[in-house]
């Protein structure tokens, strides 16, 4: 139960409860769509007048717009259906990783519009948002069947301030006390908002699936790739802590006595499942940024690793098991701590799933206090559905559909 804090709240007003309505009736719109008033009536349980005063405010903010005319029913008149206004209205999703940085263009809905782009990201970040300004404005200029952009959300891998948009600390990219989005803002003249890349993942699950699962109970996302990322749902809503860093389990000690983190301690969960951790498990030395590579260790990648490791190599194949045990024993920390409904993993790793999901399996089973811990369920993002630049998106688009705050 939610404790009201006598400090801290927002007194009802007479239009409380209406903003609340105004919200469910948007929600029930975008989950239903195309939908009738009627049927919308139906889903609030509300009298037919109460739900057309509610599109009609809708319909005056070009939140949602009338379609096409659906099939009478018994004498009655042709009823007009309703759809969410995500026409000529887009949104820009920023993905940037300690390797690359990727764009992905969508309608206001997250529909995807056009390819996903990318660069190699520069550790500099004047260069950076320069050179990300840049690709959005000819993105954007590229795109002319949109004429308005409502901001870009950008999913950063490191601990994030939203309200300054200033990013703490990103280990993987060595950023500290760096000023991200005012700059870019600045230069694109469009709203930027910016989140930490686990808590944005979590967000867009939220946002994307279905009520049942949301329903179902608190959930955590764990982002792997360059380093590892995780957003814990707690009650429908994104644990943020007192300083918007809760959930930062890739820091979290699997052995103080391991290999040396990017965040500069030894042993962290991210030291032993992030990509260049099992590139390094791969070829028997540390690949840590910095280091000379040979040419082959340089172009290498963790999907060319799973290849090999499914046409036999054993020594690809020890690598790739090594990690997804050590991806089972960190997910027993999350279990023990969170006990989620459900557990979502995105990443590259990912693609391996069918050989190594025994081995996590038995890695959390190993490790939770609880029988029904270590069965935890444990759903796989695929890589393609871009789940990193889907919660950046979700970072722009998502408030419009936010229940209100009241005390």
């Amino acid at each position: 139960m939610r404790k009201i804090n006598p400090h801290d709240f927002k007194v009802a007003r007479r239009g409380t409860s209406r903003e609340i309505n105004r919200q469910i009736a948007l929600n029930l719109i975008r989950a239903h769509q195309p939908i009738s008033r009627a049927d919308l009536a139906r889903l609030m349980s509300v009298r037919r007048g109460v739900a057309s005063l509610l599109v009609s405010e809708l319909l005056s903010e070009s939140l949602i717009f009338e379609g096409a005319l659906g099939e009478a029913v018994g004498r009655g008149r042709r009823p007009t259906f309703l759809y969410i206004d995500s026409r000529q209205r887009c949104v820009v999703g920023v993905d940037i990783r300690a390797s690359r940085t990727y764009i992905l263009l969508t309608d206001l809905m997250g529909k995807q519009l056009g390819v996903v782009s990318s660069f190699q990201t520069s550790r500099d970040i004047d260069v950076l948002t320069k050179d990300l300004a840049r690709r959005i404005k000819q993105m954007l200029a590229d795109f002319s069947e949109v004429s308005a952009c409502e901001g870009v959300g950008v999913a950063v891998p490191g601990m994030v301030d939203p309200a300054l948009g200033r990013v703490l600390h990103a280990p993987t990219l060595a950023w500290r006390d760096v000023n991200l989005r005012d700059p870019l803002a600045a230069a694109l003249g469009i709203p930027v908002h910016i989140e930490n890349s686990g808590k944005a993942c979590a967000l867009a699950q939220l946002w994307t699936t279905r009520s049942d699962v949301v329903a179902s109970g608190n959930s955590v996302f764990v982002s792997i790739s360059d380093g590892v990322g995780t957003g814990v749902v707690v009650n429908g809503e994104v644990m943020r802590g007192r300083h918007n860093t809760a959930g930062e389990f890739g820091h979290v000690p699997l052995n103080i006595d391991g290999p040396r983190c990017s965040c500069g301690a030894n042993g962290c969960w991210e030291a032993y499942v992030s990509n260049l951790a099992t590139l390094s498990r791969y070829f028997g030395r540390d690949l840590s940024e910095g280091r000379p590579r040979e040419a082959e260790e340089a172009s290498f990648t963790v999907e060319d690793l799973i290849a090999r490791a499914r046409a036999g190599d054993a020594k690809a194949l020890a690598a790739v098991n090594s990690t997804a045990r050590y991806l089972g024993l960190g997910l027993a920390s999350i279990v023990n701590s969170v006990d989620p409904a459900r557990i979502y993993i995105g990443g590259e790793i990912t693609t391996a799933w069918s050989l190594i999901e025994p081995i996590v399996r038995s890695a959390l089973r190993e490790r939770t206090l609880t029988d029904f811990g270590g069965a935890t369920e444990i759903h796989i993002v695929p890589a393609e559905e871009h789940p990193r630049l889907r919660g950046a998106v979700a970072l722009v688009a998502a408030p419009a559909f936010a229940a209100p705050m009241v005390a």
